[in-house]
């Protein structure tokens, strides 16, 4: 590697090459390490990292450094992440940095923009089906588009988040139309079997991701059967093939280069296939992310790596690495995302609670990503564990949950249930997060205030758990469902699309303090129901910013002594959050005096919360 570096820059690599080439060896010698001409392989992907790392913009190398030396720098509790689609948020990339004095109004340092690289033409999953990944979608901007973008991002304090999709391509990516015509080593890249008597053994233990839409693993093409976990359009990568993972790891590092500065990892969990088992989790999928992890910190240590695992609190731990081999810098927290909605629809904490307790400690430098809604469904399935914690029926508990936010009889939810026909089954929720909570359905103000506080709520979890908190776009305006893909015969199929509207810039022009009520349904109080969202929200970003016991990496206790209905957390020595998650007030004893960081009011022994308030209190009367 360093031999194809210019001379100024082979002490820096040969610093981070002796930190991180000897477990980058290991890994890639346990993967691939019994293949012929492994030696030559390996040298020719150094010499290739050696090539990404001498075309790293100056500038981005500078602030690798800044970052190299600060590896805690994403903790503070001034980061804040805003999740969009580029075609709804902006219509297209220009649009989106048309946007950025809006995403700094609210203190946004983290913009994830979803799938925006070349798609596969006609259904592709929501971009998810990649055609290149060295070219933006034309619908979307150009390349320089992209450049110009992340330049102006960056101007702004802000890292732009991509989706790099490792589990599969589309079936028309380049691999796949040289596979398609002949090429031996292009066929290589996937899975593909001769007939069925391998897939027939595999699916004896595989789940299905879309029983629904797309039943089974496989679809015939290449004369045979490829493996196709998602859509039959989305083909598997085979990552035993060592030329797989060589090309992923330069397809990232030339976004790198981009100015990319956050990969969201999707599909992590599928990576490597064994029979026998549900192919998910295993453990050379953990060694390919940690091989990545020590090639991004050897080539662009300032770049964060993002696990897309929605697995059970047990099993996330692994996907942050150890001291032997560091893996993701995140991953998302779901089980906590899944169990709040969870404890809405019960009015009670229970499962939430166990959540937490089974909420582990992290490694250095590395943080939970916490949420409240975000492009997919609520998995109610990586609750199974704490549903059933206390002897419940943990199926006919989440199933209860997943009719609820259906809009089961007497539930205030809008929403729908996802990829199943078992009405009994504990398939996913899908819908905005305004919906859920019953904006949509109130019909009277009392209604509203009941859903707007269940709605800020949720997002007070996020901002205060601990984490790198995301906003969903259109969740800080409370936006509703978006019934419009009924109509869209490539989206009709799928219910995700409920909770992918355009944004609204009606109620964006509504969100400011004094705006008055729109005569649309939604208002509250004289105000509509976007400014009472946004500013209510902005109160809490505000608080979060001043406060360094929100921190990502703060110690958080949870107190056993609140009522089930309620949740209570302290957050380092003298801050402390309470939150009524249930429909009647709830009490909670207070030693000393504290002042509620959002209203400024001192609080002195006993304090009864509302149905669905939360406060979030300071030790001492610090007004």
């Amino acid at each position: 590697m360093l031999a194809v570096l210019p001379e100024e820059l082979r002490p820096q690599a040969a610093q981070r090459l002796a930190a991180n080439e000897p477990v980058l060896r290991r890994l890639l010698a346990g993967l691939y390490g019994g293949h012929a001409n492994f030696d030559a392989w390996l040298d020719e992907l150094m010499a290739s990292l050696g090539a990404l790392y001498a075309a790293r913009p100056a500038e981005l190398r500078a602030q690798d450094e800044r970052r190299a030396a600060q590896p805690d720098w994403f903790l503070s509790q001034r980061m804040l992440g805003y999740c969009a689609y580029v075609q709804n948020f902006g219509g297209d990339l220009n649009g989106v940095a048309a946007r950025i004095p809006y995403l700094q109004e609210m203190g946004v340092s983290y913009l994830h923009l979803l799938p925006f690289l070349r798609a596969r033409d006609g259904e592709n999953d929501g971009g998810f089906a990649v055609s290149s990944f060295d070219d933006v979608e034309p619908s979307l901007g150009t390349n320089a588009d992209l450049d110009a973008l992340t330049a102006q991002l960056r101007a702004a304090g802000i890292s732009l988040c991509s989706d790099f999709i490792l589990n599969h391509v589309a079936d028309d990516h380049a691999w796949a139309i040289a596979a398609k015509a002949g090429d031996a080593a292009a066929r290589a890249m996937f899975l593909v079997y001769p007939d069925r008597e391998m897939p027939d053994r595999y699916e004896r233990t595989l789940g299905q991701v879309f029983p629904q839409v797309a039943p089974g693993n496989f679809t015939p093409a290449l004369g045979g059967w490829v493996w196709s976990t998602f859509y039959p359009y989305q083909w598997d990568l085979n990552y035993a093939n060592p030329a797989v993972f060589a090309a992923m790891a330069a397809a990232m590092l030339r976004l790198a280069n981009r100015g990319i500065e956050v990969f969201r990892l999707d599909s992590t969990a599928f990576l490597w296939k064994r029979e026998g088992t549900n192919s998910m989790n295993q453990p050379e999928a953990h060694q390919i992310l940690q091989a990545l992890r020590a090639i991004v910190d050897i080539v662009a240590p300032g770049v964060l790596l993002k696990a897309e695992a929605i697995v059970p609190t047990r099993e996330l731990p692994a996907y942050l690495g150890s001291a032997d081999a560091r893996e993701c810098h995140i991953a998302y927290h779901s089980s906590l995302m899944a169990a709040s909605w969870l404890a809405l629809s019960e009015q009670g904490t229970s499962a939430l609670r166990e959540v937490i307790r089974n909420t582990p400690e992290l490694p250095p430098a590395a943080t939970w990503l916490s949420y409240v809604r975000c492009h997919d469904d609520i998995g109610w399935n990586v609750l199974r564990a704490e549903a059933g914690a206390d002897g419940s029926d943990a199926n006919a508990r989440l199933a209860r949950a997943s009719r609820f936010f259906a809009g089961a009889e007497g539930s205030y939810a809008s929403g729908a249930a996802f990829q199943s026909t078992d009405p009994n089954a504990a398939h996913g929720s899908n819908g905005s997060a305004a919906s859920l909570a019953g904006l949509e359905t109130a019909g009277s103000e009392e209604e509203r205030e009941l859903a707007m506080r269940r709605l800020l709520l949720l997002h007070g979890l996020a901002l205060s758990f601990g984490a790198l908190p995301v906003l969903y776009m259109g969740d800080e305006l409370a936006m509703t469902n978006d019934y419009s893909y009924q109509h869209r015969p490539q989206h009709a199929m799928d219910s995700r699309w409920l909770q992918r509207p355009r944004f609204d810039d009606e109620r964006w022009r509504q969100r400011g303090e004094g705006d008055a009520h729109t005569g649309d349904g939604d208002g509250d109080g004289g105000r509509s129901a976007a400014a009472n969202m946004y500013q209510s929200l902005r109160r809490l970003l505000d608080a979060r910013r001043r406060h360094e016991a929100l921190a990502a990496n703060a110690p958080r206790t949870l107190l056993a002594d609140a009522p089930d209905g309620m949740l209570a957390l302290t957050r380092g020595e003298r801050f402390v959050t309470l939150m009524n998650f249930s429909s009647q007030p709830q009490s909670y004893a207070l030693q000393g005096q504290w002042t509620d960081c959002l209203d400024g009011r001192i609080l002195d022994g006993a304090v009864t919360l509302e149905p669905y308030a939360m406060h979030w209190l300071e030790r001492g009367a610090t007004a």
